[in-house]
């Protein structure tokens, strides 16, 4: 192999795709210079692809000229494993089982586990303290949830953020005993009434024309939310741009307890690769629990590795870190399917009308 300047590489060159933001691509690369260092006789070739990251993904596989090793998630992986294109790899004990189960297309795991994300609430202790609301507690039910939903419903802000996207309802389905694929069950539509009438009926969510082009996250930091769902990829933004105190709690209980649904990113080494030997020393060194703490310690991620996961009492905000973790034990992994695509935009056009 030669270089740019006519010079032969005697190195194995191994080529890495991953998408992520600026602050993640400068944890990223240090890493991959760090690995080159150890490994003298491999080179990795950096794919950085910021956008249409798997559209660009199936394009290389479509021409024969995937990656070594890309980075992938639970959402994509299915597509990918069903139609061949993905090395096998052995599981791991060393990883929380939820992450390998979201990894795995039948039965089998194609993507070592970086991270797991889950669903928790961020609430506005300023404004619980303001409107005399007592803080969530681990096990608070919807009906308290509600209440205190109502509490925080004055003077313009609202209880609860609201979202169309279907990850954000999710939660209110598997903790009711519904799901997905399941939508006409008495408890899938006991939950998505649930969910609808928190903007519709009670007026403790933002109706698309009260939020008009402000996102939920600009709405909490206006501080005009009490509480919002979503993940742990909000903590930095939070932590550089709250200027109230803040902290998460558990999603509150429905009839079958307290469930959120639990996503997976991780590195795939494709089948079509002529280095599989060098993209598994990659692979394994990327999810070693001394890279795994440097992306921690950003803030950003949820280690799936169990060993790695003490860096998230980093003694920032949040105080409660510890839900993040907790919250995995009782997480169920996304239930994926080769089309999923397919139903979400679907599950989005039924439910317009619903939600609105």
């Amino acid at each position: 192999m030669f270089s740019g300047c006519g010079v032969k590489e005697s190195r194995t060159v191994v080529q890495f795709a991953s998408w992520g933001s600026k602050s993640e691509v400068d944890i990223i690369k240090p890493l991959l210079n760090d690995f080159e260092k150890q490994n003298p006789d491999i080179k990795v070739d950096f794919m950085h692809i910021p956008q249409n990251y798997f559209q660009k993904i199936h394009l290389l596989f479509a021409s024969n000229t995937a990656p070594d090793v890309i980075f992938i998630n639970n959402q994509y992986l299915p597509v990918y494993a069903n139609a061949g294109v993905l090395e096998e790899l052995e599981s791991e004990t060393k990883f929380y089982s939820q992450a390998v189960k979201a990894l795995s297309w039948n039965g089998k795991l194609y993507a070592m586990p970086r991270d797991v994300s889950n669903l928790v609430l961020f609430y506005n202790k300023d404004l619980f303290d303001k409107n005399g609301v007592s803080y969530p507690s681990d096990n608070w039910t919807f009906e308290e949830f509600l209440g205190k939903a109502k509490q925080l419903s004055k003077n313009g802000n609202f209880g609860i953020s609201f979202e169309e996207d279907p990850l954000f309802y999710l939660p209110y389905l598997m903790s009711n005993g519904g799901g997905f694929y399941d939508t006409d069950k008495p408890e899938s539509r006991d939950a998505i009434d649930f969910y609808a009438d928190l903007r519709k009926k009670y007026h403790v969510a933002p109706e698309k024309s009260e939020s008009a082009s402000a996102t939920m996250a600009q709405i909490f930091l206006q501080q005009r939310l009490g509480m919002y769902l979503s993940g742990r990829w909000m903590v930095p933004k939070l932590r550089e741009e709250a200027n109230f105190n803040w902290d998460i709690a558990k999603f509150p209980k429905g009839t079958k307890g307290s469930i959120v649904p639990l996503d997976a990113s991780g590195w795939a080494i494709a089948k079509s690769s002529l280095h599989k030997e060098e993209a598994m020393k990659l692979v394994n060194y990327l999810s070693s629990a001394e890279s795994i703490k440097k992306l921690c310690e950003s803030g950003l991620i949820v280690p799936a590795l169990k060993e790695a996961s003490a860096c998230i009492f980093d003694n920032k905000k949040p105080e409660s870190s510890r839900i993040f973790l907790d919250v995995i034990e009782t997480s169920v992994p996304t239930p994926v399917t080769v089309d999923y695509r397919e139903v979400l935009d679907k599950l989005k056009k039924d439910m317009e009308p619903r939600f609105n």
